[in-house]
């Protein structure tokens, strides 16, 4: 079955969202190829991947964090509690846009939930956001209700929100009371598959955030399709990783992909690479998901810990590496499963099971899937020529009220806004970010693929490449670099770290300027801010 599916009454009272849906025009044309992507008219993903699990998993653990650990039925019990208390305290409504607020906790998941259950449209936020951010998008999707760490509360408090009307914040003692006094039974919200559930705001780096919005059978979709189909997790599988929740990427590998199978997910407070290593030999994790970054730095460490009840490990929320891919896989064995998703599409749609992965390349379409690679007019380009990626799929881009729709979807495909090659083989090669090719002296140059051959020097620990102006050739190739501990910047490294460069790749990619610097500007999410190092905000 190609196409749409059939549209059925929206379970929403409060219409904004779905309102400020794009044009059908300019939305993507979805495709449910395989058969289980063929939802009923109406589902609540929140029944589908929790309540499911009640009949079997009860007692199953389903989040250990370090605060508590929840069985599916005490988590499903929190879930309707709060849910309860959204309704009959808050006046919540299907429809409702609920701002969400929180690390990587019980709390948050549970939070997570019971607004897909009553029929709320999640808002979830990074944790490092501060007011002006919030506000915007407040504003933007003009939030009625928030459900916030306590800890957290201050920049929510400072936020412009003039639609704000119900706060209420775990962690002090206050929605805890409020769940003691309700039901632990809640009937879901008798949701439309396509009723709208979750507003992801993209973890963008310049201009004003935009809105995503996705349905209660996207949700399913991931799992159908990424999960099923390329990470095949089982039911006694942990999973454990870095993302935060309100990134998608941390939604679906640390909550969403174990649930749908009945397994367990391992929430941390904090999850930096020297927090996760022994985190994943206390809790005997078997799928982890990070970014490269940090498979970089624990593939150094990874000798003081016991990593043996590893079997899987996804990278994602940037490009990987080959030395990156290389250090791990020397370091544990382990192949790294590279992927690319955007927030647009909710999770990876382009990757490769264990026994397809090529080295260097993100994979092949995710089975429901397709992607090609198109030219400026939208014509499909000839094997191994570089152009920009374009997919379509059972998920894909509706912005909220946002006249860059029409720049994102093309004659029914999700312009990704990433530069690619797909081989004859079918693999697709990551080149760059769209707006990240450097024009040197007329060559064409792909600023990760000269990050990967820096990072394969012994003494670089990371590296950002952009292009810097240059008067006589228009851009020159310009590397950032975070040297390991007890090298020395000085000009000697310089040379040799160009001349490394030249041997591995052609040399005219090699950096004509190197810089070296103390850290390079990240998102939370792990995402190198290429913009801040071309506007040479670095320390």
């Amino acid at each position: 079955m190609d196409g749409m599916m059939m549209e059925t009454a929206s379970a929403h009272i409060d219409g904004f969202a779905r309102e400020r849906l794009p044009p059908r025009d300019q939305w993507p044309e979805f495709r449910f190829t395989l058969p289980r992507l063929r939802y009923p008219a109406r589902l609540n993903c929140a029944s589908v991947l929790l309540d499911a699990n009640l009949a079997t998993r009860a007692d199953h653990p389903a989040l250990v964090t370090p605060a508590e650990t929840l069985t599916y039925g005490q988590l499903a019990e929190r879930v309707n509690r709060i849910a309860h208390v959204l309704v009959n305290r808050t006046g919540l409504v299907p429809g409702n846009r609920v701002l969400l607020r929180g690390a990587n906790t019980a709390w948050m998941v549970a939070a997570y939930f019971a607004v897909l259950k009553a029929g709320g449209i999640v808002v979830a936020t990074m944790p490092l956001l501060r007011a002006k951010e919030l506000g915007q998008m407040l504003r933007k999707a003009r939030i009625s209700h928030a459900l916030c760490d306590a800890r957290l509360s201050g920049a929510l408090a400072e936020a412009e929100a003039p639609d704000l009307r119900h706060v209420l914040h775990w962690g002090d003692g206050e929605l805890e009371g409020l769940c003691v006094a309700e039901s632990a039974g809640f009937t879901a919200c008798d949701t439309a598959a396509e009723d709208i559930c979750l507003i992801g705001f993209t973890s963008g780096t310049t201009g004003e955030p935009k809105g995503t919005l996705h349905f209660h059978r996207d949700m399913l979709a991931i799992c159908d399709a990424y999960a099923r189909e390329v990470l095949r997790p089982e039911p006694a599988d942990v999973f454990i990783g870095s993302p935060p929740l309100a990134f998608t990427f941390g939604l679906g590998g640390l909550v969403l992909f174990p649930f749908s199978v009945g397994a367990t997910g391992v929430l941390l407070d904090r999850a930096s690479p020297d927090d996760l290593l022994p985190a994943i030999a206390r809790h005997r994790a078997t799928i982890c998901f990070t970014a490269p970054t940090a498979y970089r730095a624990m593939a150094a460490k990874a000798g003081e810990h016991d990593l043996s009840s590893l079997r899987k490990c996804v990278s994602a929320g940037e490009a990987l590496p080959r030395p990156i891919f290389e250090a791990w896989r020397e370091a544990t064995g382990l192949r790294l499963m590279d992927g690319i998703g955007a927030t647009e599409m909710l999770h990876i749609f382009i990757a490769a099971r264990e026994e397809q992965i090529r080295p260097g390349a993100t994979g092949l379409p995710v089975p429901g899937y397709e992607a090609k690679v198109v030219g400026p007019d939208g014509a499909e380009l000839p094997r191994g020529a570089p152009g920009r990626l374009a997919v379509r799929g059972p998920t894909g881009c509706r912005y909220l009220d946002d006249p860059r729709q029409a720049n994102y979807v093309e004659n029914g495909w999700n312009i990704t806004g990433d530069t690619y090659i797909q081989d004859e083989d079918g693999y697709f090669w990551y080149q760059a970010r769209s707006d990240d090719m450097i024009v040197s002296a007329g060559y064409n140059i792909a600023g990760p693929e000269v990050e990967a051959a820096m990072l394969s020097h012994p003494l670089v620990r990371e590296c950002g490449v952009v292009g810097t102006p240059d008067a006589e050739r228009g851009m020159v190739v310009t590397a950032y670099v975070v040297l390991e501990p007890g090298a020395i910047g000085d000009a000697a490294l310089v040379k040799a770290l160009q001349e490394h460069v030249k041997a591995e790749i052609a040399p005219y990619k090699y950096p004509r300027r190197i810089e070296f610097v103390a850290r390079l500007p990240r998102t939370e999410t792990g995402k190198l801010q290429r913009f801040a190092l071309r506007q040479g905000a670095i320390t």
